[in-house]
């Protein structure tokens, strides 16, 4: 009895030097592990054999949406840690100090596992949010992220000048010379993670873990974008546009020129969604009345794009359709807090509205160069909008509300005048280019696509006042390129075929509301024409109305019978 005691002791006392093994996780400079976070347990990190060179260490945990506490000591407090999906902590050493431990914990729901790595710096390599006087640290090295539906803004606190084991940090505020941190630079990129990355962990975390363990010049020519270059003189907090479901990694770089050294900053990531949320999260991006709203758009342009020339009511109606719902949601958007699938009904009701008003006002006045001016300017927005899509939207100029609007209206309004000159010709290109377009918005209702951004970053800046700081280039990936292709071949063919087949029919069908008056006056003064003696429709309906209610009287004999 004594020895099966003796037994029980022991295997418990294993298990729970085991458990004491798994809740430590021994780290190696530089070096990227995966980590496995438990629910409601604390995982020491510990890192030794710390060469003495070595003046401080950064701890990055990355995950793609689940929240990790990283904290100096085993019990988290205010001050002395961090919550976040892209967490880091700085540790400045001591003269002698060889090994240092932090302490991971979570408090999800489930096990958390996600990439660590811990990187070192020298006394001569800038400190990363070592002037920190915003956030709870004392060092933050973290890049802050917050996002809406319209913009993705960035913060990160200003740098220090290294310095030695030992020493004490140089003041940050006191002296504005060479040999204090405002001789230090900042460099801001942004890295756009491949389409479908949402649903894809390990994308992102091999994204992250290649960033980490570049230098910056291959930083510099890997990363797609660098945004800007800031002086420690500026303000360091960014806007850039938010493209739901598209992964972005931001990352900052901080460089000293007077030893030509850097140090980076713990990058972020976000998707611009939610992954808890049940209504908009990730998972639910393309709403079912988005989809049926643009997948109708997306037929009828393509009607539109091979035939709407021919078919010139239909092509009225579907151009005040589109021109009218833009207006309208901005408007509702703008001055109500409706729901958002009662605003898309609305906004087709609405639409439906200004394509029977244009259609109308050709089959009242017969005014075509009117309606093609109409048309005109619906191209003319979608040219300014590709223009402004391009970096030349990106030049801070443009962050100037009045200076972006008033180039936008000219580009917009130089379109129209050739349409005087050439209307036929325009109104078929218009029929290719737009109808072609409302293709890419219906293909974007079902995956992502960066071409939506042409004219959605348009109607961010009329919806939001705030949009106008934010950078807004977005990336191309492989859906675009087959977009792109896709929408060249439906525009060039739909205007090709529109031109052959129009090449010897009139320009434009006549007004029916002006063909009726014409034939009624060549009927008043035409007498030798018979409809000029049929009686008005007034008399023709009373005469059929009494026709109908008269009794009919039975037929008798009226001949005599032949013998």
């Amino acid at each position: 009895m004594t020895l099966k005691c003796f037994l029980l002791l022991l295997l418990s006392w294993v298990g729970n030097l085991r458990a004491q093994e798994d809740k430590r996780v021994v780290f190696s400079l530089g070096r990227f592990q995966n980590v496995s976070v438990p629910v409601n347990v604390t995982v020491q990190a510990v890192v030794s054999r710390i060469p003495l060179d070595v003046s401080f260490i950064m701890l990055q945990f990355h995950t793609q949406h689940h929240n990790v506490t990283l904290s100096y000591t085993q019990l988290p407090g205010y001050g002395s840690s961090i919550t976040s999906v892209d967490a880091g902590l700085l540790s400045t050493l001591l003269p002698a100090q060889t090994s240092l431990s932090w302490f991971l914990n979570t408090s999800d729901v489930n096990n958390v596992t996600g990439l660590a790595v811990i990187l070192p710096y020298t006394n001569t390599d800038p400190v990363p949010g070592a002037c920190n006087q915003e956030f709870p640290l004392d060092i933050d090295p973290n890049i802050y992220l917050q996002y809406n539906l319209f913009e993705t803004t960035i913060t990160f606190a200003p740098a220090n000048i290294g310095y030695a084991r030992g020493q004490s940090p140089p003041a940050c505020d006191v002296d504005t010379g060479s040999g204090t941190r405002w001789r230090l630079v900042y460099e801001v990129y942004q890295y756009f993670l491949p389409e479908e990355s949402v649903k894809a962990t390990k994308l992102m975390i091999n994204d992250i873990k290649l960033l980490n363990s570049m230098t910056l010049k291959q930083l510099s020519k890997y990363l797609q974008r660098q945004v800007m270059t800031l002086s420690s003189h500026e303000r360091t907090q960014l806007s850039f546009n938010s493209l739901q479901g598209q992964g972005v990694i931001f990352s900052v770089v901080v460089k000293d020129p007077a030893f030509n050294t850097s140090a980076a900053y713990v990058p972020a990531h976000t998707y611009a969604c939610s992954f808890n949320s049940t209504l908009d999260g990730c998972a639910m991006l393309g709403k079912v009345s988005t989809k049926v709203f643009f997948t109708v758009m997306g037929a009828a342009g393509l009607f539109v794009c091979f035939l709407g020339h021919r078919f010139f009511k239909c092509e009225l109606f579907g151009m005040g359709f589109g021109f009218m719902a833009f207006v309208f949601f901005v408007l509702i958007t703008r001055w109500t807090a409706l729901e958002y699938d009662l605003r898309l009904a609305l906004t087709a009701m609405m639409g439906v509205v200004g394509g029977v008003g244009l259609l109308m006002s050709w089959w009242r006045f017969g005014s075509v160069i009117a309606c093609v001016l109409v048309v005109g300017l619906i191209l003319g927005f979608l040219v300014s909008s590709i223009v402004f899509f391009t970096p030349f939207g990106d030049l801070s100029i443009f962050h100037n509300d009045v200076v972006f609007w008033v180039v936008f209206v000219c580009i917009m309004v130089i379109i129209p005048p050739f349409f005087i000159r050439w209307p036929r010709e325009g109104n078929i290109i218009t029929c290719g280019v737009v109808g072609g377009y409302t293709l890419v918005l219906a293909v974007n209702a079902y995956t992502y696509t960066s071409l939506s951004y042409i004219t959605l970053d348009v109607l961010k800046r009329f919806l939001n006042h705030d949009f106008s700081r934010a950078f807004i280039s977005v990336p191309l990936q492989d859906i675009d390129f087959i977009m792109i292709t896709i929408w060249v071949v439906l525009g060039v063919s739909g205007i090709a075929m529109q031109l052959y087949r129009e090449r010897s029919r009139p320009f434009f069908p006549p007004s029916p509301y002006v063909m009726w008056k014409q034939e009624r006056e060549r009927r008043k003064t035409n007498v030798l024409d018979p409809s000029h003696h049929k009686p008005s429709i007034t008399t023709r309906i009373l005469a059929r109305v009494q026709q109908l209610t008269r009794r009919t009287e039975p037929a008798g004999e009226s001949t005599p019978l032949l013998l």
